[in-house]
């Protein structure tokens, strides 16, 4: 499973011109499910995404990342998105063959916004396998890549 993390102060998606998910501070959430993924790469991710420090206290601006997404009570935006497991090293065609295939992939994508809801956070979604325009207002800019293999 792979995650690309961003913490924003807005983002927004969209699935032509329907707005399907939108929140304010929190964490952005790019999802990229491998073949290989079962629930206990979903757990540590969802564990690892709702407890990473990453937000500064309130009345702190030395920079120092105390808090976590929970800590600030803040939002959550999951986008499922397969393209994070593109194999671009041979030829100029990316390969997907890491990616789980689509009724596998959206099955764990689910369950992982459902990890994620327990916390009692704002957790919004796209719209899994749709054409999506996704507005992200970057806070940092702080953007980090998660991994977890089977």
């Amino acid at each position: 499973m792979r995650v690309i993390i961003q913490r924003v102060t807005s983002s927004e998606v969209r699935v032509g011109d329907r707005r399907v998910g939108k929140i304010g501070r929190g964490l952005n959430l790019l999802v990229g499910i491998a073949q290989t993924d079962t629930e206990a790469e979903l757990d540590w991710m969802a564990r690892k995404c709702l407890n990473l420090r990453l937000f500064p206290p309130a009345d702190n601006d030395s920079g120092r990342w105390e808090n976590s997404v929970e800590d600030i009570g803040g939002e959550i935006l999951v986008i499922s998105q397969f393209t994070l497991y593109g194999d671009c090293r041979k030829g100029r065609r990316p390969s997907f063959d890491r990616s789980a295939p689509p009724a596998a992939a959206e099955a764990l994508y689910h369950q992982f916004v459902d990890k994620l809801r327990q916390s009692q956070l704002t957790v919004e979604t796209g719209e899994f396998g749709a054409m999506m325009s996704v507005s992200i207002e970057n806070d940092g800019p702080v953007t980090l890549i998660l991994e977890r293999d089977a």
